[in-house]
Protein backbone atom coordinates (compact mmCIF):
# COMPACT_ATOMS: atom_id res chain seq x y z
CA UNK A 1 0.00 0.00 0.00
CA UNK A 2 1.30 3.41 -1.08
CA UNK A 3 1.08 6.61 1.77
CA UNK A 4 1.03 10.27 0.64
CA UNK A 5 2.81 13.07 2.55
CA UNK A 6 3.04 16.44 2.22
CA UNK A 7 5.52 19.31 4.19
CA UNK A 8 6.92 22.08 4.33
CA UNK A 9 10.68 21.26 3.76
CA UNK A 10 12.01 17.72 2.30
CA UNK A 11 15.65 16.85 3.23
CA UNK A 12 17.58 13.65 1.06
CA UNK A 13 20.23 12.88 2.65
CA UNK A 14 20.89 12.48 6.68
CA UNK A 15 24.65 13.29 6.70
CA UNK A 16 26.29 16.49 8.10
CA UNK A 17 24.44 18.87 5.69
CA UNK A 18 21.08 16.95 6.01
CA UNK A 19 20.69 16.25 9.44
CA UNK A 20 21.79 19.77 10.45
CA UNK A 21 19.28 21.39 7.94
CA UNK A 22 16.88 19.30 9.79
CA UNK A 23 17.84 19.92 13.11
CA UNK A 24 17.71 23.80 12.14
CA UNK A 25 14.57 23.42 10.35
CA UNK A 26 12.84 22.03 13.38
CA UNK A 27 14.18 25.01 15.66
CA UNK A 28 12.50 27.13 13.10
CA UNK A 29 9.20 25.45 13.50
CA UNK A 30 9.35 24.26 10.11
CA UNK A 31 7.20 21.11 9.15
CA UNK A 32 9.69 18.74 8.02
CA UNK A 33 10.62 15.17 6.78
CA UNK A 34 14.21 14.02 6.72
CA UNK A 35 14.98 10.65 4.62
CA UNK A 36 17.69 8.77 5.33
CA UNK A 37 18.73 6.52 2.44
CA UNK A 38 22.02 5.03 2.66
CA UNK A 39 24.66 5.65 5.64
CA UNK A 40 22.58 6.26 8.28
CA UNK A 41 22.44 9.40 10.74
CA UNK A 42 25.29 11.18 10.38
CA UNK A 43 26.03 10.06 7.29
CA UNK A 44 29.57 9.41 5.30
CA UNK A 45 30.93 11.44 8.13
CA UNK A 46 30.08 9.84 11.20
CA UNK A 47 29.17 6.41 10.04
CA UNK A 48 32.32 5.67 7.22
CA UNK A 49 34.53 8.83 7.30
CA UNK A 50 35.64 11.35 9.62
CA UNK A 51 34.71 9.99 13.01
CA UNK A 52 35.68 6.48 12.71
CA UNK A 53 38.86 7.26 10.88
CA UNK A 54 39.92 9.50 13.59
CA UNK A 55 39.38 6.16 16.14
CA UNK A 56 41.22 4.36 13.97
CA UNK A 57 44.25 6.95 13.48
CA UNK A 58 43.87 7.80 17.47
CA UNK A 59 43.65 4.16 18.15
CA UNK A 60 47.12 3.05 15.60
CA UNK A 61 48.96 5.93 17.36
CA UNK A 62 48.62 4.64 21.01
CA UNK A 63 49.69 1.22 20.02
CA UNK A 64 52.62 3.19 18.02
CA UNK A 65 53.50 4.84 21.42
CA UNK A 66 53.33 1.08 23.84
CA UNK A 67 55.71 -0.30 20.41
CA UNK A 68 58.30 2.14 20.37
CA UNK A 69 58.71 1.79 24.73
CA UNK A 70 59.36 -2.01 23.93
CA UNK A 71 61.74 -1.44 21.19
CA UNK A 72 63.95 0.67 23.83
CA UNK A 73 61.84 3.16 25.95
CA UNK A 74 60.17 6.29 25.31
CA UNK A 75 60.38 9.45 28.07
CA UNK A 76 61.71 6.39 30.67
CA UNK A 77 58.79 4.26 30.01
CA UNK A 78 59.60 0.77 28.70
CA UNK A 79 56.77 -1.65 28.30
CA UNK A 80 56.15 -5.22 26.82
CA UNK A 81 55.65 -5.99 23.06
CA UNK A 82 52.33 -4.87 22.13
CA UNK A 83 49.53 -7.14 20.22
CA UNK A 84 46.54 -5.84 18.46
CA UNK A 85 43.24 -7.42 17.77
CA UNK A 86 42.11 -4.70 15.41
CA UNK A 87 38.31 -6.66 15.77
CA UNK A 88 38.14 -5.17 19.01
CA UNK A 89 39.66 -1.46 18.02
CA UNK A 90 37.00 -1.69 15.05
CA UNK A 91 34.06 -2.74 17.95
CA UNK A 92 35.02 0.33 19.85
CA UNK A 93 35.25 2.15 16.69
CA UNK A 94 31.36 0.91 16.17
CA UNK A 95 30.45 1.47 19.79
CA UNK A 96 31.11 5.44 18.78
CA UNK A 97 29.87 5.79 15.91
CA UNK A 98 26.27 3.91 17.54
CA UNK A 99 26.71 6.50 20.30
CA UNK A 100 26.61 9.32 17.77
CA UNK A 101 24.23 7.65 15.99
CA UNK A 102 21.90 8.03 18.82
CA UNK A 103 22.76 11.35 19.63
CA UNK A 104 21.72 12.62 15.96
CA UNK A 105 18.64 10.61 16.46
CA UNK A 106 17.35 12.35 19.60
CA UNK A 107 18.15 16.02 18.37
CA UNK A 108 15.98 15.18 15.21
CA UNK A 109 13.22 13.78 17.63
CA UNK A 110 13.61 16.65 20.06
CA UNK A 111 13.77 18.94 17.00
CA UNK A 112 10.61 17.35 15.85
CA UNK A 113 11.76 16.33 12.04
CA UNK A 114 10.02 13.03 11.11
CA UNK A 115 12.94 10.46 9.70
CA UNK A 116 12.00 8.10 7.21
CA UNK A 117 14.61 5.25 6.40
CA UNK A 118 14.43 4.55 2.62
CA UNK A 119 15.90 5.02 -0.60
CA UNK A 120 13.75 8.25 -2.33
CA UNK A 121 13.18 8.62 -6.30
CA UNK A 122 12.51 12.13 -7.84
CA UNK A 123 9.31 12.16 -10.31
CA UNK A 124 9.71 16.44 -10.61
CA UNK A 125 11.10 18.93 -8.63
CA UNK A 126 9.03 18.17 -5.69
CA UNK A 127 8.05 14.88 -5.59
CA UNK A 128 9.54 11.57 -4.69
CA UNK A 129 8.42 8.12 -4.49
CA UNK A 130 10.40 6.67 -0.69
CA UNK A 131 10.61 2.94 -0.90
CA UNK A 132 10.71 1.59 2.97
CA UNK A 133 10.40 -1.66 4.88
CA UNK A 134 7.05 -1.18 5.36
CA UNK A 135 5.93 0.20 1.92
CA UNK A 136 6.69 3.31 -0.45
CA UNK A 137 5.79 6.56 0.57
CA UNK A 138 5.11 9.50 -1.82
CA UNK A 139 6.04 12.77 -0.39
CA UNK A 140 5.55 16.50 -1.77
CA UNK A 141 7.44 19.28 -0.23
CA UNK A 142 7.14 22.86 -0.87
CA UNK A 143 10.85 23.07 -0.24
CA UNK A 144 13.49 20.16 -1.11
CA UNK A 145 16.98 20.63 -0.21
CA UNK A 146 19.62 17.63 -1.37
CA UNK A 147 22.39 16.84 0.90
CA UNK A 148 22.90 13.36 -0.67
CA UNK A 149 26.72 13.52 -0.55
CA UNK A 150 29.67 11.89 -1.73
CA UNK A 151 30.76 8.47 -2.41
CA UNK A 152 34.18 6.80 -2.99
CA UNK A 153 35.35 6.60 -6.97
CA UNK A 154 36.02 3.48 -8.59
CA UNK A 155 38.61 2.70 -11.20
CA UNK A 156 37.17 0.48 -13.93
CA UNK A 157 40.59 -1.54 -13.59
CA UNK A 158 40.60 -1.90 -9.54
CA UNK A 159 36.33 -2.36 -9.12
CA UNK A 160 35.76 -2.57 -5.15
CA UNK A 161 35.08 -5.66 -4.53
CA UNK A 162 37.59 -8.71 -2.37
CA UNK A 163 40.82 -7.64 -1.12
CA UNK A 164 40.31 -4.12 -3.42
CA UNK A 165 38.83 -1.97 -0.75
CA UNK A 166 37.87 1.71 -0.49
CA UNK A 167 38.21 3.62 2.64
CA UNK A 168 34.60 2.05 4.12
CA UNK A 169 36.01 -1.45 4.09
CA UNK A 170 39.58 -0.26 5.72
CA UNK A 171 37.56 1.21 8.89
CA UNK A 172 36.24 -2.16 9.40
CA UNK A 173 39.06 -4.85 8.71
CA UNK A 174 39.04 -7.42 11.31
CA UNK A 175 42.96 -8.06 11.01
CA UNK A 176 45.91 -5.51 9.84
CA UNK A 177 47.04 -6.66 6.60
CA UNK A 178 50.39 -7.74 6.27
CA UNK A 179 50.83 -5.64 3.10
CA UNK A 180 48.80 -2.71 2.71
CA UNK A 181 49.66 -0.54 -0.81
CA UNK A 182 47.67 2.45 -1.50
CA UNK A 183 46.44 3.88 -4.14
CA UNK A 184 45.94 7.71 -4.17
CA UNK A 185 48.17 10.34 -2.37
CA UNK A 186 45.57 12.63 -1.04
CA UNK A 187 44.55 12.96 2.49
CA UNK A 188 42.45 9.90 2.74
CA UNK A 189 44.97 7.33 1.40
CA UNK A 190 47.58 8.81 3.55
CA UNK A 191 45.29 9.23 6.85
CA UNK A 192 44.63 5.64 6.67
CA UNK A 193 48.04 4.28 5.25
CA UNK A 194 50.06 6.03 7.91
CA UNK A 195 47.62 4.33 10.51
CA UNK A 196 47.91 0.89 9.41
CA UNK A 197 51.69 1.71 9.28
CA UNK A 198 51.43 2.65 12.61
CA UNK A 199 49.84 -0.65 13.75
CA UNK A 200 52.55 -3.12 11.56
CA UNK A 201 51.29 -3.09 8.08
CA UNK A 202 54.07 -3.23 5.12
CA UNK A 203 52.75 -0.08 2.87
CA UNK A 204 53.34 1.24 -0.31
CA UNK A 205 52.06 4.22 -2.13
CA UNK A 206 51.36 5.12 -5.50
CA UNK A 207 50.47 8.41 -6.57
CA UNK A 208 50.03 9.68 -10.17
CA UNK A 209 51.57 13.08 -9.02
CA UNK A 210 55.02 13.90 -8.14
CA UNK A 211 54.76 14.28 -4.76
CA UNK A 212 51.50 14.12 -2.15
CA UNK A 213 49.17 15.97 -1.09
CA UNK A 214 49.55 17.86 -4.50
CA UNK A 215 47.23 20.66 -3.41
CA UNK A 216 49.23 21.64 -0.59
CA UNK A 217 52.54 23.69 -0.92
CA UNK A 218 55.92 21.22 -0.35
CA UNK A 219 56.74 22.83 2.56
CA UNK A 220 53.86 21.92 3.91
CA UNK A 221 53.89 18.38 2.52
CA UNK A 222 57.96 17.89 3.18
CA UNK A 223 57.23 16.79 6.90
CA UNK A 224 55.02 14.33 6.35
CA UNK A 225 57.39 12.92 3.44
CA UNK A 226 60.18 12.66 5.71
CA UNK A 227 57.50 10.63 8.34
CA UNK A 228 56.88 7.91 5.68
CA UNK A 229 60.54 7.81 4.99
CA UNK A 230 61.66 7.01 8.13
CA UNK A 231 58.80 5.00 8.74
CA UNK A 232 60.23 2.60 5.85
CA UNK A 233 56.70 3.38 3.95
CA UNK A 234 57.74 2.77 0.15
CA UNK A 235 56.52 5.43 -1.92
CA UNK A 236 55.99 5.21 -5.83
CA UNK A 237 55.38 9.04 -7.22
CA UNK A 238 54.18 10.12 -10.80
CA UNK A 239 53.36 5.88 -10.74
CA UNK A 240 50.23 4.99 -12.35
CA UNK A 241 48.36 1.53 -10.89
CA UNK A 242 47.02 -0.99 -13.20
CA UNK A 243 44.73 -4.54 -12.58
CA UNK A 244 45.22 -6.07 -9.68
CA UNK A 245 46.01 -10.18 -10.08
CA UNK A 246 46.81 -12.93 -7.79
CA UNK A 247 48.12 -10.80 -4.75
CA UNK A 248 49.93 -8.16 -6.82
CA UNK A 249 49.17 -5.05 -7.71
CA UNK A 250 50.77 -3.60 -11.62
CA UNK A 251 51.84 -0.58 -11.59
CA UNK A 252 53.68 1.51 -14.21
CA UNK A 253 56.81 3.81 -12.70
CA UNK A 254 57.62 7.55 -13.24
CA UNK A 255 60.32 5.96 -15.95
CA UNK A 256 57.94 3.43 -17.76
CA UNK A 257 59.15 0.65 -15.59
CA UNK A 258 56.22 -1.91 -15.15
CA UNK A 259 56.28 -3.52 -11.57
CA UNK A 260 54.56 -5.80 -9.65
CA UNK A 261 54.00 -5.00 -5.64
CA UNK A 262 52.54 -7.62 -3.23
CA UNK A 263 49.87 -6.95 -1.51
CA UNK A 264 47.05 -8.51 0.85
CA UNK A 265 44.61 -5.24 0.48
CA UNK A 266 44.54 -2.52 -2.25
CA UNK A 267 42.83 0.54 -1.03
CA UNK A 268 41.74 2.62 -3.76
CA UNK A 269 41.58 6.42 -2.61
CA UNK A 270 41.40 8.29 -6.08
CA UNK A 271 38.95 11.04 -4.74
CA UNK A 272 35.20 11.19 -4.39
CA UNK A 273 32.49 12.40 -6.43
CA UNK A 274 29.17 13.27 -5.91
CA UNK A 275 26.49 11.06 -5.57
CA UNK A 276 24.01 11.92 -8.33
CA UNK A 277 22.74 8.79 -9.77
CA UNK A 278 20.05 6.58 -8.72
CA UNK A 279 17.65 8.60 -6.88
CA UNK A 280 16.16 10.94 -10.32
CA UNK A 281 17.78 14.30 -10.02
CA UNK A 282 17.60 13.77 -13.84
CA UNK A 283 14.09 14.38 -13.52
CA UNK A 284 14.34 17.69 -10.93
CA UNK A 285 15.51 20.28 -13.92
CA UNK A 286 18.01 21.79 -11.91
CA UNK A 287 20.91 23.14 -13.52
CA UNK A 288 24.21 21.33 -13.19
CA UNK A 289 28.03 22.49 -12.89
CA UNK A 290 30.30 19.92 -14.16
CA UNK A 291 29.84 16.55 -11.83
CA UNK A 292 27.96 19.13 -9.10
CA UNK A 293 24.56 20.72 -8.51
CA UNK A 294 24.84 24.44 -9.72
CA UNK A 295 24.15 26.78 -6.42
CA UNK A 296 24.29 30.71 -5.90
CA UNK A 297 25.70 31.98 -2.66
CA UNK A 298 21.88 30.94 -0.96
CA UNK A 299 22.55 27.23 -1.83
CA UNK A 300 20.01 27.68 -3.92
CA UNK A 301 19.26 25.63 -7.41
CA UNK A 302 17.78 26.95 -10.66
CA UNK A 303 14.68 25.25 -9.91
CA UNK A 304 12.95 27.41 -7.34
CA UNK A 305 12.38 26.16 -3.63
CA UNK A 306 15.07 23.32 -4.23
CA UNK A 307 18.03 23.92 -2.40
CA UNK A 308 21.50 21.71 -1.89
CA UNK A 309 24.25 21.71 0.23
CA UNK A 310 27.44 19.79 1.15
CA UNK A 311 29.76 17.55 -1.23
CA UNK A 312 27.07 17.74 -3.85
CA UNK A 313 27.97 20.91 -4.64
CA UNK A 314 31.38 21.00 -5.21
CA UNK A 315 34.66 21.38 -3.40
CA UNK A 316 35.51 21.58 -0.72
CA UNK A 317 33.85 18.29 -0.09
CA UNK A 318 33.58 18.83 3.84
CA UNK A 319 31.58 17.75 6.40
CA UNK A 320 31.88 21.48 8.44
CA UNK A 321 30.76 23.38 4.73
CA UNK A 322 27.72 21.26 4.45
CA UNK A 323 26.89 21.79 7.90
CA UNK A 324 27.10 25.36 7.47
CA UNK A 325 25.19 24.91 4.25
CA UNK A 326 22.58 23.35 5.89
CA UNK A 327 22.19 26.09 8.37
CA UNK A 328 21.85 28.69 6.07
CA UNK A 329 19.22 27.13 3.94
CA UNK A 330 17.09 26.15 7.05
CA UNK A 331 16.69 30.31 7.96
CA UNK A 332 16.64 31.65 4.74
CA UNK A 333 13.16 28.83 3.97
CA UNK A 334 12.07 30.64 7.72
CA UNK A 335 12.48 33.90 6.10
CA UNK A 336 15.60 34.88 7.14
CA UNK A 337 18.51 37.00 4.94
CA UNK A 338 21.40 34.81 4.65
CA UNK A 339 24.49 34.12 2.45
CA UNK A 340 26.89 31.21 1.96
CA UNK A 341 30.23 33.39 1.72
CA UNK A 342 32.59 32.39 4.07
CA UNK A 343 36.02 34.60 3.91
CA UNK A 344 37.22 30.29 4.39
CA UNK A 345 36.92 26.72 5.29
CA UNK A 346 39.55 25.69 7.05
CA UNK A 347 40.88 22.28 6.24
CA UNK A 348 42.47 19.83 8.04
CA UNK A 349 45.05 16.66 6.66
CA UNK A 350 45.33 14.06 9.94
CA UNK A 351 48.26 12.57 8.43
CA UNK A 352 51.60 12.29 11.04
CA UNK A 353 52.69 15.01 11.22
CA UNK A 354 49.02 16.68 10.67
CA UNK A 355 48.41 19.93 8.38
CA UNK A 356 46.31 22.66 8.37
CA UNK A 357 45.42 25.59 5.31
CA UNK A 358 43.23 28.26 5.45
CA UNK A 359 43.14 30.96 3.49
CA UNK A 360 45.61 31.89 0.76
CA UNK A 361 48.97 30.14 0.59
CA UNK A 362 52.34 30.54 -0.83
CA UNK A 363 50.97 28.74 -4.04
CA UNK A 364 48.08 31.71 -4.69
CA UNK A 365 50.34 34.79 -3.96
CA UNK A 366 53.47 33.46 -6.10
CA UNK A 367 54.71 36.94 -7.87
CA UNK A 368 53.59 39.44 -5.71
CA UNK A 369 55.36 41.62 -3.52
CA UNK A 370 52.52 43.01 -0.88
CA UNK A 371 52.49 40.06 1.03
CA UNK A 372 54.48 39.53 4.44
CA UNK A 373 54.86 35.36 5.28
CA UNK A 374 56.71 34.72 7.91
CA UNK A 375 57.26 30.78 9.43
CA UNK A 376 57.46 30.21 13.21
CA UNK A 377 59.12 26.69 13.98
CA UNK A 378 57.45 24.79 16.74
CA UNK A 379 60.73 23.43 18.28
CA UNK A 380 60.89 26.74 19.67
CA UNK A 381 57.68 26.27 21.47
CA UNK A 382 57.96 24.61 25.09
CA UNK A 383 54.43 23.11 24.76
CA UNK A 384 55.11 21.37 21.57
CA UNK A 385 58.69 19.84 22.69
CA UNK A 386 56.89 18.60 26.06
CA UNK A 387 54.35 16.61 23.50
CA UNK A 388 57.10 15.08 21.55
CA UNK A 389 55.68 17.86 18.79
CA UNK A 390 59.08 20.01 18.01
CA UNK A 391 61.54 17.56 16.49
CA UNK A 392 58.91 16.87 12.89
CA UNK A 393 60.13 20.10 11.41
CA UNK A 394 56.61 21.75 11.77
CA UNK A 395 55.64 25.37 12.09
CA UNK A 396 53.28 27.90 11.75
CA UNK A 397 53.08 30.29 8.89
CA UNK A 398 51.32 33.23 8.55
CA UNK A 399 50.49 35.32 5.30
CA UNK A 400 49.33 39.12 5.24
CA UNK A 401 49.46 42.15 3.02
CA UNK A 402 52.01 44.85 3.74
CA UNK A 403 49.35 47.59 3.12
CA UNK A 404 47.57 47.11 6.07
CA UNK A 405 48.27 43.63 7.81
CA UNK A 406 45.24 42.33 7.42
CA UNK A 407 45.94 38.24 7.49
CA UNK A 408 45.46 36.40 4.28
CA UNK A 409 46.18 32.93 4.80
CA UNK A 410 47.44 30.55 7.93
CA UNK A 411 49.11 27.33 7.55
CA UNK A 412 50.48 24.69 10.18
CA UNK A 413 51.90 21.55 10.16
CA UNK A 414 53.16 19.43 13.29
CA UNK A 415 51.66 16.79 15.34
CA UNK A 416 48.23 18.15 17.13
CA UNK A 417 48.18 21.28 14.74
CA UNK A 418 44.47 20.32 14.07
CA UNK A 419 43.74 21.88 16.83
CA UNK A 420 44.84 25.52 15.45
CA UNK A 421 42.08 25.25 12.59
CA UNK A 422 39.47 26.87 14.48
CA UNK A 423 41.74 29.81 15.43
CA UNK A 424 42.71 30.17 11.83
CA UNK A 425 39.56 30.49 10.32
CA UNK A 426 38.36 32.80 13.09
CA UNK A 427 40.84 35.02 12.81
CA UNK A 428 40.53 35.49 8.85
CA UNK A 429 36.66 35.26 9.70
CA UNK A 430 36.82 38.55 11.55
CA UNK A 431 39.03 40.26 9.51
CA UNK A 432 41.76 40.37 12.10
CA UNK A 433 45.02 41.98 11.09
CA UNK A 434 48.60 40.86 12.73
CA UNK A 435 47.79 43.43 15.33
CA UNK A 436 45.14 41.59 16.69
CA UNK A 437 47.00 38.30 16.80
CA UNK A 438 49.86 40.12 18.45
CA UNK A 439 48.26 41.86 21.28
CA UNK A 440 46.26 38.61 22.55
CA UNK A 441 47.76 37.35 24.98
CA UNK A 442 47.79 33.52 24.03
CA UNK A 443 48.13 30.83 27.03
CA UNK A 444 51.44 29.44 28.03
CA UNK A 445 52.38 26.58 27.41
CA UNK A 446 50.05 26.03 24.17
CA UNK A 447 50.83 25.36 20.50
CA UNK A 448 48.50 28.30 19.65
CA UNK A 449 51.79 30.61 20.95
CA UNK A 450 53.10 29.27 17.30
CA UNK A 451 50.50 31.41 16.15
CA UNK A 452 50.90 34.58 18.16
CA UNK A 453 55.35 34.02 17.56
CA UNK A 454 54.45 33.88 13.75
CA UNK A 455 52.33 36.89 14.18
CA UNK A 456 54.81 38.59 15.83
CA UNK A 457 57.54 37.46 13.80
CA UNK A 458 55.64 39.13 10.50
CA UNK A 459 56.03 42.53 12.31
CA UNK A 460 59.89 42.15 12.59
CA UNK A 461 59.97 41.30 16.75
CA UNK A 462 59.26 37.99 17.24
CA UNK A 463 60.06 37.16 21.23
CA UNK A 464 61.40 33.48 21.25
CA UNK A 465 62.93 33.16 17.81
Amino acid sequence: MTQTLTTKVLIIGAGTGGYVAGIRCGQLGLDTVLVDGGDGLGGTCLNVGCIPSKAIIHAASKFETVARAAAGGTLGITAAQPAIDLSQTVAWKDGIVRKLNAGVAGLLKRAKVKVINGWATFSDAKTCTVKTADGDIVISAEHVILATGSEPVELPFLPFGGDVISSTEALSLDTVPGKLVVVGGGYIGLELGIAFRKLGAEVAIVEMADRLLPLYDKALTDPVAKWLEKHGVELHLGAKAGSFENGQLNITTKDGQALKLKADKVLVTVGRRPRTKGWGLENMGVAMAGPFVKIDDRCATSMRNVWAVGDLTGEPMLAHKGSAQGEIVAEIIAGHDKRFDPVTIAAVCFTEPEIVSAGLGPQDVEGRDDVITAVFPLAAIGRALALEAGDDGGFVRVLASKTDHRLLGLQAVGQHVSELSNSFAQMLEMGAVLEDVAGTIHVHPTMGEAFHEASLRALGHAIHI
